[in-house]
This record gives structure tokens, sequence and C-alpha cells, in this order.
């Protein structure tokens, strides 16, 4: 899905990590909650869930290291990871900016 048809989009960014990731939260028609945003290259970012997540690539790589992982996977547009609720995961943009959708549920 390239786009997201009557949603409602919130007009402050998210911004964390001093500015390395940024995004808008998104409530589609149906009213779930995703976020679309941008991920810049150069750090690993921790990021804590409170939801479940999906993080969709939109382009860009990341690598990533899930909960109970030692290493990174590295993941490319049309791939996805999800995290469960109450858990931590590592990410991280590899040579350029990683664009996302991530998918609360």
């Amino acid at each position: 899905m390239s786009q997201f048809e009557k949603a409602t989009v919130i007009q402050k960014a998210n911004v964390f990590f001093d500015g390395k990731c940024v995004s808008h939260t998104v409530y589609t028609e149906n009213g779930e909650k995703k976020s679309v945003g941008v991920i810049l290259p150069g750090v690993q970012l921790t990021f804590n869930t409170s939801t479940p997540e999906t993080m969709d690539c939109v382009s860009g790589r990341c690598r990533a290291q899930l909960p109970g992982a030692t290493e990174f996977k590295e993941f490319g547009p049309g791939e996805a990871f999800s995290v469960k609720a109450g858990e931590a995961f590592v990410i991280e943009a590899v040579d350029g900016p990683y664009h996302y959708v991530c998918h609360f549920s």
C-alpha cells in the first residue's frame, strides 16, 4: 500500500533521539493507529513498546536486534518485523534514511 485512504494525520511530529527519528501519527478510517516516519543513519536507537508493533519498511534498509536475539537482522523494502508489547528493540538505518510505517495493535 503506497497511501492511506480517508486517514487522519496528527500535524505535530513525534521527534525522538534528538531528531534521529521523526514520525507522524496516522489514524485510519476504521480507527487503527499507525505512525509514518524516518530514521536517520548513524546511531542505534532503542525503542520500548507499550503495545504490539509491526515495522514495515517502505524504503531504505535497517538493522534490528529483536527481543531475545543476540544478532542484528537486516530488513529492506517490503519486509517487516514485529515486537510484542512490553519489549524493546534496537534499530539503526543502514546506508541512508530508513522510511517505515509502524502498525500498533
